[in-house]
């Protein structure tokens, strides 16, 4: 097979280079293939590289400028005049060609990763694809129909290579590709860093400095409290962490001798590292989103035009096709899959916050494709319980700041070390307090300051038995790092009002005078002012905060205490480049989709004082127990509105009082003002 494989890799090479040089289709499409032809010679010499051993007897110097080479086309001072730039593609090519011959030139990029992966196979998939594209062009130009039909079978065809071998990337501890280069690569010569294909820029090359420059106690303590906030989350959970054998481990480049560490502390609790690439091809990623490891992104602006690429292929016949590769690669895999305790992420944060354009000559989904889309992640995220049970896993989330976020990057470093290792027995104590007045409440009535325009009512569950039960969960640093918030699963029925927030960063989009109105529960309209067409703002949020849905429930709120957090965002000027994770301990937070407790809502769960938390559902998610598609949405995101916006934070009990929680920016409950201290340093 593999010697088979060989030859046809081989053949497609040979024609490749025929193609780069010839003048066998028309004027207008010869600089695109040459220029792809061009690329993907580019990847065998690579591969030629890699195959001799040739690579690693590379300089840093020389290693940086290959990996510069294989990218270049795509970083953002030459994209206007790249083929992977639909508005270029289409002005040189064409609407209709134009928008296809991008596509393919994006899923030809993808080679980068299978290269330095050593998978052949894949490299003389797209090889072929490339080739059968160029022929269609030799003679008469083909009709835009015969190329989406290549494209469907490309994609329907080798939907059970890249879609299953994805599958298995994601449970199987012995696809040990990223994992070899952390263990086995000397971290203090960087050239590592350009073993694994990514785009490496001077965020990588620097992160992986200042961690070989923290001296091994600081570097225990990062691995410990990210590798100790995942075994809490089962312990909290009441899971049984000795049921599992392996933990999805997600970080960026530049953290590979704190990954180290933590794998090393994972193996002491039984787990395995499961390791693996964010995707790369239309077949294995979602939209511009990057699950995974990854290095810099290149471009976001091309990660956010080629974020609805299937819209070329998707119909209801590839969704079914997707679904049964799906269903058969866990059921051949059920073990691996049985033994997968879940992810623990490391972030990271400090970029320039990314306001996408939104391009006409993009590939964009119909109607009818958002609704097969939303059917696939319904259904695919059914079937991936029915092998990774959400009741048995359990994750956890910490975040670091990247070299890019500010000059004194390593001194704002430090401080987000600090906070990610606050403590938690004091923040416990204090949210607590907070959790015993929002107990008594009928709703909780969340008010805007100035120009912020929310104004929100939310309704909180009733409890039958105050003296076991409470509403809120006591969020201590397990499953999401740093400390600091509390927070509820809201009744729909009476949660009603304005949201609002003047600039906030969701998912990698920045997003600005965000508005959203709710109705019972649900969004009933939305704006922002990224764009000065109301349209486009609506479409904006549509695709990439209700992911399609007409609307969704409001599935979280919570309140932040993390008042330490706060005060050195505003210190450095980094209010928007925090991750969510951090800010939505910076003040009030909503989260629009599933709930917290998403498929494990049966699972008993208690607070540190020993109540049990019982608000874990909505009318929504409790339609699980009828139908399983009417209940989950396979989304949450979470917006927060920071302190200075806020006028007021207060509980309505049933009789009308009301127990002012936060006013006018600060904590006035008893027992919170410590939470206040920090924000001394503002006055």
């Amino acid at each position: 097979m593999e010697k088979q494989i060989q030859e046809r890799y081989t053949l497609s090479i040979e024609r490749i280079r025929k193609i780069e040089t010839e003048k066998t289709v028309g004027e207008k499409f010869q600089g695109f293939f040459s220029k792809v032809a061009g690329f993907l010679l580019e990847i065998d010499g690579v591969n030629q590289l890699l195959e001799n051993d040739g690579w690693k007897d590379l300089s840093f110097e020389e290693m940086q400028k290959e990996n510069k080479k294989l990218y270049e086309d795509v970083l953002p001072e030459n994209y206007g005049k790249s083929y992977a730039n639909p508005d270029y593609a289409v002005e040189m090519l064409g609407e209709e060609y134009g928008k296809i011959l991008s596509f393919l030139y994006t899923e030809m990029r993808g080679e980068i990763a299978y290269v330095f992966e050593r998978k052949q196979l894949y490299l003389t998939i797209c090889n072929e694809l490339f080739i059968e594209m160029y022929n269609c062009f030799e003679g008469e130009e083909p009709s835009y129909e015969s190329l989406k039909e290549i494209v469907y079978w490309y994609a329907s065809d080798y939907a059970d290579v890249f879609m299953a071998d994805r599958i298995v990337d994601q449970i199987d501890w012995e696809k040990d590709f990223a994992t070899r280069i952390i263990m086995d690569s000397n971290l203090e010569d960087l050239r590592y860093l350009y073993s694994y294909g990514e785009y490496v820029s001077e965020n990588e090359r620097r992160t992986a400095e200042h961690m070989n420059e923290l001296p091994e106690e600081t570097i225990c303590k990062m691995a410990d409290t990210y590798t100790e906030g995942y075994r809490m989350c089962f312990v909290n959970g009441r899971k049984d962490l000795s049921k599992k054998g392996s933990v999805n481990v997600r970080y960026t480049l530049g953290f590979e001798r704190v990954v180290r560490k933590a794998i090393a502390n994972f193996e002491k609790m039984g787990l395995k590292p499961v390791i693996y690439r964010a995707g790369v091809s239309v077949l294995t990623k979602r939209k511009h989103f990057k699950t995974g490891y990854y290095g810099t992104i290149a471009n976001k602006q091309y990660e956010y035009d080629h974020g609805a690429d299937a819209g070329l292929f998707l119909d209801k016949k590839f969704v079914e096709r997707k679904l049964d590769v799906l269903k058969n690669t866990y059921e051949k895999h059920k073990e691996l899959a049985g033994k997968m305790a879940g992810p623990a992420v490391m972030e990271v944060f400090g970029e320039a916050p990314f306001a996408p354009e939104s391009k006409k000559n993009a590939v964009h989904l119909t109607e009818k494709q958002e609704q097969l889309e939303l059917l696939y992640d319904n259904k695919s995220g059914q079937i991936t319980n029915e092998y990774i049970k959400g009741e048995e896993r359990g994750f956890t989330i910490i975040a670091y700041p990247v070299p890019e976020i500010a000059e004194n990057y390593e001194e704002i470093f430090d401080e987000v070390i600090r906070i990610n290792t606050l403590d938690a027995g004091l923040y416990e104590r204090v949210q607590q307090t907070i959790i015993d007045a929002l107990d008594q409440g009928e709703y909780v009535h969340i008010l805007g300051k100035g120009a912020n325009k929310t104004d929100l009512k939310v309704q909180l569950h009733k409890l039958q038995n105050p003296e076991k039960e409470t509403i809120f969960e006591n969020c201590v640093a397990d499953a999401n790092i740093p400390v600091g918030e509390v927070f509820t699963s809201p009744v729909l029925e009476g949660t009603e009002g304005t949201l609002y927030v003047s600039k906030v960063y969701l998912n990698e989009l920045q997003y600005r005078d965000l508005e959203i109105t709710f109705k019972d529960g649900k969004i009933q309209d939305y704006t922002c002012s990224n764009f000065d067409e109301e349209e486009e703002n609506k479409k904006y949020i549509h695709a990439n905060i209700l992911y399609n849905h007409e609307t969704l429930p409001l599935g979280e709120f919570a309140i932040g205490t993390n008042t330490t957090a706060y005060v050195v965002a505003k210190r450095y000027g980094i209010e928007d480049k925090m991750p969510i994770l951090i800010a939505e301990k910076m003040g009030p937070h909503f989260a629009v989709g599933d709930t917290c407790y998403s498929w494990s809502e049966d699972n008993q769960i208690y607070n540190p004082n020993g109540k049990e938390i019982v608000a874990k559902d909505n009318s929504v998610s409790i339609l699980r127990k009828e139908d399983l598609s009417k209940a989950y949405f396979q989304c949450h995101t979470d917006i927060t509105i920071p302190y200075e916006e806020l006028e007021e934070i207060s509980v309505i009990k049933p009789d009308g009082e009301k127990i002012v929680i936060l006013k006018d920016t600060r904590f006035v409950l008893e027992g919170t003002e410590m939470l206040n201290e920090p924000l001394a340093e503002l006055n």
